[in-house]
């Protein structure tokens, strides 16, 4: 998640919850690639078989599909080659229904956010979408007009709309590579607060790898960030009352660690005595 904080959190976060908020997240470079569709730029795996290679020329001389996004004064209207779009299962699906009688090819997306899309669409003709990470680094590529510190939380919600979408349209990759996009954007407690809010309202309750890390995080470090957003915090909290009940239960979880990690290696610090009442009455 948020790099301007990743470093306390991982230095807080005992061993376990430090390879969860990694693993969960997909910040490998492989799983960006893992368990999905062969896209025509996408590489396989190490020990994935050789996908038979489909020519780019093939993609591009399949029909032309129209996608409607948004409706009425917001409508945008793409083209994108059928070839490459029933890469997804969406559009698989889409494709079946098609005939052909030479009726239009369309597919309509009124709830869906245009950029988001674009993003997709970037994905199937190149294999990624921007800003791409940089190779063997924790970082995106830079852009000046893109702030070094997400404030809003607007870079983080670009990247979890990009989640949710390939997650409706079937992209195992897609998803991944978003995801492990989030952990790369430097935010703060503001942008972080409207993060959780858009995955606690747009992914379902066992979407693990993308809510297990923002309970983890706010878990960690909330008693410091609360200073900067409480009454946003305490907001989210009341309106989503599984993303409170998450973060508590992770704190109680580390409360519970310690204090077995205590019983099974006692220390000074840990021995406690108790207050003895004592037996005589003061003189009268």
């Amino acid at each position: 998640m948020a790099d301007s904080f990743n470093e306390e959190v991982l230095e807080d976060a005992p061993a376990a919850d430090i390879e969860m908020a990694k693993g969960a997240g997909g910040d490998d470079e492989t799983a960006a690639n893992a368990n999905g569709a062969e896209l025509p730029f996408a590489e396989n795996g190490p020990d994935d078989p050789p996908a038979p290679r489909v020519g780019f020329l093939q993609y591009l001389a399949s029909p032309m599909v129209t996608l409607l996004i948004g409706s009425g004064d917001t409508e945008t209207i793409l083209t994108a080659h059928q070839g490459l779009l029933t890469q997804s299962t969406y559009f698989a699906e889409a494709h079946a229904k098609f005939s052909d009688n030479g009726s239009p090819r369309q597919v309509e997306l009124p709830n869906e956010d245009i950029d988001a899309v674009g993003c997709f669409l970037e994905f199937l003709y190149t294999g990624d979408y921007f800003p791409k990470k940089l190779p063997g680094q924790r970082q995106l590529e830079k852009d000046p007009s893109i702030p070094e510190i997400d404030l809003t939380g607007d870079q983080l919600l670009k990247h979890a709309k990009v989640y949710t979408l390939a997650e409706k349209f079937g992209l195992t990759q897609l998803k991944n590579l978003a995801s492990s996009k989030i952990h790369c954007v430097n935010s703060t407690a503001k942008g972080e607060i409207a993060y959780a809010r858009y995955v606690y309202e747009n992914t379902p309750k066992d979407d693990t790898p993308i809510r297990a890390p923002v309970a983890n995080f706010w878990a960690i470090r909330s008693h410091t960030l609360r200073s900067e957003a409480e009454e946003e915090f305490r907001g989210l909290c009341l309106e989503f009352p599984q993303f409170g009940y998450d973060v508590l239960t992770r704190v109680l979880d580390e409360k519970l660690k310690r204090e077995r990690s205590e019983k099974m290696h006692p220390g000074p610090s840990s021995v406690r005595k108790r207050l003895r009442h004592s037996s005589t009455t003061a003189p009268a």
